[in-house]
């Protein structure tokens, strides 16, 4: 896909952030749309359906976290990459936020040539996905790669991007224990920086939504889907 055909949306209430960043990603030939706030980004969202979203997590009128789990139920917006973009570095602030569906975490400032580097990785991740059509069962668990769907007995379990492809990546092989290093490099990505927390906070939602039957811990090491 060529950039002039890729969508970004650029949320932040601070114009000369706002500015700066779709300067530089226009130079780059994105197409890019901006908004100031929660609210405005949520309809900004549901209107563009940009492919990769920046949003800012302090903004009047709606904040990031909240405003990314209203984007994360729109339809059609399944496959967006959202990414915060603040100055909060806060370990608290970085599980709320992939709590709430995010799929990286990028503090600013952040230099231009940095910028346009992140943004090429999770762009990167999005059209590798987007062009593997697998479709396979492990158990009563059905995998869509194609369409990014996954079905539990046949009832349809929506995931965010970072949960389906740590799914994705457990399921490929069950009963094969990865190493925490290998997730985090295989679904985040070399480029992106992450805690070994954010592997737990996914995991746990899965577990949730999958049943925890299925994720077993190995400790000291990583975790293993069981296919009952």
């Amino acid at each position: 896909m060529k950039k002039k055909n890729i969508s970004i949306l650029v949320v932040d209430d601070d114009p000369d952030i706002v500015e700066i960043v779709k300067y530089n990603l226009s130079n780059e030939e994105y197409k890019v749309f901006t908004a100031s706030d929660g609210i405005e980004a949520v309809e900004k969202a549901k209107k563009k359906k940009p492919h990769l979203i920046l949003l800012d997590v302090m903004m009047p009128e709606m904040d990031g976290i909240e405003a990314c789990e209203k984007i994360r139920e729109l339809k059609g917006l399944d496959e967006t990459v959202i990414a915060f973009l603040t100055a909060r570095g806060e370990d608290y602030s970085q599980v709320a936020g992939f709590e709430a569906g995010a799929d990286d975490y990028i503090t600013k400032p952040i230099k231009p040539k940095v910028l346009s580097s992140k943004v090429k990785a999770l762009l990167r991740r999005f059209l590798n996905a987007s062009e593997d059509k697998n479709i396979y069962k492990v158990g009563e668990l059905t995998i869509n790669k194609d369409e990014y769907k996954v079905t539990l007995k046949n009832k349809e379990i929506p995931l965010p991007r970072k949960e389906f492809e740590l799914l994705s990546l457990l399921t490929s092989e069950p009963a094969k224990v990865f190493k925490r290093e290998d997730i985090l490099n295989t679904v985040w990505g070399n480029e992106v920086v992450v805690g070994g927390r954010t592997i737990d906070v996914h995991v746990r939602k899965l577990r949730e939504k999958i049943g925890s039957e299925h994720f077993k811990t190995v400790k000291g090491v990583g975790y293993k889907f069981v296919s009952k």
